[in-house]
């Protein structure tokens, strides 16, 4: 596994290109935080399209991330390289799903998705530690943001 992949990889290979999120990756620190930040604005976008088009959008960037992360994590001899960041562009999408925009709900999501990400319960962890490749780069993401969905209309029907 490569100590530090340089932007000149990343911006040279399409694959490398949108499984480090457009670059976002490439962060010293936090990657997967700044992946998560670098996603907004497409998430901001889909959330203005109607469900169906919206659930589609997750399906096709699920789908298309267990490629990406797979073959990017391939190519660069690692499990699950930091700077792979295509998994919180899709978790951060599934956590805003069916929530109407804005700043508060956003921020929520953000909040949420991030925290599920990084303490990885039960069974988030368990999926992340048994399951390799793509799926499994993929997998935790895509439950941590269903998790975080689910917690987030929770409290929107509180509020």
């Amino acid at each position: 596994m490569p100590d530090r992949v340089t932007s000149k990889v990343v911006f040279s290979d399409p694959v490398h290109f949108f499984a480090f999120g457009f670059g976002s990756g490439l962060s010293p620190k936090a990657p997967g935080t700044a992946g998560t930040l670098a996603s907004l604005p497409l998430v901001m976008v889909m959330m203005h399209t109607s469900i169906q088009v919206y659930l589609v959008l997750v399906l096709v960037m699920s789908l298309v991330g267990v490629y990406l992360c797979g073959e990017s994590a391939r190519r660069l001899g690692a499990h699950d390289y930091p700077g792979i960041v295509w998994d919180e562009f899709a978790g951060m999408a599934i956590t805003m799903t069916a929530i109407p925009f804005s700043w508060i709900n956003l921020l929520l999501g953000f909040g949420l998705f991030r925290l599920l990400d990084i303490i990885k319960p039960w069974p988030i962890r368990v999926a992340d530690r048994r399951v390799s490749g793509g799926f499994g780069i993929m997998l935790d993401d895509i439950l941590a943001g269903l998790f975080a969905c689910i917690l987030l209309h929770g409290i929107s029907r509180l509020v």
